[in-house]
């Protein structure tokens, strides 16, 4: 697509049509060449819908853009991406579509970049409709990005969701929105997580402060799963045009840790197109086992994790702690339903990820749940969540929970044998257990509402709580 020289003033528009086959590339790049004296760059899209046969995927096209640094996986070019939450978006120094980065709008060779998410067996006919517009270039402000800590309470438990979504990305709240709930839902901090964008980092001014710590980072969007970059450095961009067997994540898991981020993949048997996680784990440095109100996906991935314990166990191997978030993109969706709440040193962006690398964690479905978890040994030892408490395998070890704001609740302590105990949480929350270390490698506590069925599925009922595990024995 290329335009002529204008006089310094005024616009040009080009438009470009074509069609994609049935299994077209996951991306594809238009070209866009930007002359000199352009102040804005602003484009807008559509593409056909097609009657597909049942059981078939129709179009879905995402779209963003890159300038004239080139398309390089992982290169400097990224100046923006929305997925398939708008149809149009514009740059320019000053300003940008929410999703898109304010800049300089330099000469060369800009990339239109589509994303055709699903392709009916028709094809996909697009258009794509780019306006220059000249003038003298602004200035682009400089980003005031959240500070990385906050007053706190010292060593305690603080409540976090890590997993939220805004108007920068597909989501419909505002981040003045977002703060607000999150104040209401009883949290001491968030994560901003846009699908493939770090255009929110910048947008909270003003939103922080001493009872709310935000950090920044990306639901990074593949389509073999999505991962949440968790606390990355403000203004660091992950790429994810990228599938497994192109042999590319570990790269990127890596990116996200040189950046000062968690690599935590997410919703890892969600049913949308996509969503299923397909990496493994090797890179992972939590999971995210609960995301949103409790479902038959997130049943899915906690019988997962627990499997994964259990070989850590058998193997001698790392162990991989759960987390939950909301992944909140609109009314009524709850900020804090889960949220994860970590056992850290300060409420920073340090101490909390340190906490949820080493398990000092457990996810509540709001800030009305209060619990305690503890092993204690014979000679007055104990570990708490996350840790380990080192008896001998026949040592009597005492297991200890405390649950409150979960009433009409049962509760269960989970071991790499199996659920052992259960009983319905008593009127002061208190519960005990007696094993060992020979009956149990770990033990894990699970606080769950009344099945909905009453039982006649088989399946349990939504989870209220649950807890990282307590590991037996010397290891």
């Amino acid at each position: 697509m290329t335009f002529a020289h204008a006089d310094g003033s005024g616009e040009e528009t080009r438009t470009v049509t074509g069609r994609l086959p049935a299994g077209a590339p996951d991306f594809v790049h238009l070209p866009v060449e930007v002359p000199r004296g352009v102040r804005e760059i602003a484009v807008s899209y559509g593409y056909d819908r097609p009657a597909v046969p049942d059981g078939t995927q129709g179009n879905a096209c995402d779209i963003g853009i890159f300038d004239e640094r080139g398309t390089e996986l992982g290169g400097p070019g990224f100046r923006g991406w929305s997925g398939g939450a708008r149809t149009e978006f514009a740059i320019s120094a000053e300003q940008a579509t929410p999703g898109y980065l304010a800049g300089p709008v330099r000469p060369g060779t800009w990339h239109v970049v589509l994303g055709p998410y699903t392709v009916a067996p028709q094809g996909l006919a697009y258009e794509v409709k780019v306006t220059l517009r000249y003038g003298r270039q602004g200035a682009t402000p400089k980003p005031v990005y959240p500070p990385q800590h906050a007053r706190g309470r010292g060593r305690a438990w603080y409540r976090g969701d890590n997993h939220l979504h805004s108007v920068h990305s597909d989501g419909k709240r505002t981040p003045a929105e977002i703060a607000a709930a999150a104040r209401a839902a009883g949290l001491d901090w968030i994560t901003t997580t846009e699908h493939n964008t770090t255009s929110s980092h910048g947008a909270w001014q003003g939103l922080w402060g001493d009872d709310l710590l935000i950090l920044t980072g990306e639901e990074v969007t593949t389509r073999n799963g999505h991962v949440v970059a968790l606390g990355t450095d403000p203004g660091a961009f992950i790429d994810w045009r990228y599938r497994a067997r192109d042999h590319a994540f570990a790269r990127f898991a890596r990116r996200i840790r040189q950046t000062g981020g968690l690599v935590v993949p997410a919703h890892p048997y969600a049913t949308c197109v996509g969503c299923n996680w397909k990496f493994g784990y090797a890179e992972a440095d939590a999971l995210e086992v609960w995301n949103g109100p409790f479902t038959p996906d997130d049943e899915m991935a906690i019988a997962a994790w627990d499997g994964m314990l259990v070989a850590s166990v058998r193997d001698g191997g790392r162990w991989l702690p759960a987390m939950g978030n909301s992944d909140a993109h609109r009314e009524p969706q709850v900020v804090g339903l889960p949220q994860t709440v970590v056992l850290a040193d300060a409420l920073s962006r340090e101490a909390l990820q340190e906490g949820i690398r080493a398990g000092r964690s457990w996810i509540a479905e709001s800030s009305a749940v209060k619990l305690s978890f503890r092993a204690t040994g014979g000679n007055g030892a104990h570990a708490d969540i996350g840790g380990r408490l080192p008896v001998a395998p026949d040592a009597p070890v005492t297991v200890r929970l405390e649950a409150g704001g979960v009433p009409g609740c049962t509760a269960s302590f989970v071991t790499d044998q199996g659920r052992l105990f259960t009983a319905p949480v008593p009127a002061d929350g208190r519960l005990e257990w007696r094993t060992s270390a020979a009956q149990a490698a770990y033990v894990r506590a699970e606080v769950r509402h009344p099945a909905a069925d009453g039982g006649a599925s088989g399946l349990p009922g939504a989870m209220a709580a649950t807890t990282n595990p307590i590991f037996l024995g010397r290891g």
